[in-house]
């Protein structure tokens, strides 16, 4: 079986079949559903100390935190080549669209 990968940063990557939703931090509810993770043990840090600027929600309610925009995860997921003017900065992140989102045998 194969698995969909998604790289959201700095070499991590997320099963994206499990992906529920990848959600910007700002809103109300949002900031709610970072801290109930938090305090289940279900939050998962991998900004790198960077600015959150993605949630990733799993199916198993895990909550996974991204320095990356959600909009560039997205493109990530539907295999398109991201642009860098979105004002993001990765001079730490690989920007080849193989690794991107990679398909790898369970």
């Amino acid at each position: 079986m194969k698995a969909l990968l998604l790289n959201i940063g700095f070499g991590n990557v997320v099963v994206a079949d499990r992906i529920v939703a990848i959600v910007s931090p700002g809103s109300a509810p949002i900031k709610r559903l970072k801290e109930d993770a938090k305090e289940q043990g279900r939050l998962i840090d991998a900004t790198y100390g960077r600015k959150t600027r993605a949630i990733v929600v799993t199916e198993s309610n895990h909550v996974i935190l991204s320095a990356i925009n959600p909009e560039t995860a997205a493109m990530r997921m539907l295999g398109k080549k991201v642009s860098h003017d979105m004002g993001e900065s990765h001079e730490d992140d690989i920007v080849d669209s193989e690794l991107d989102s990679t398909e790898v045998d369970e």
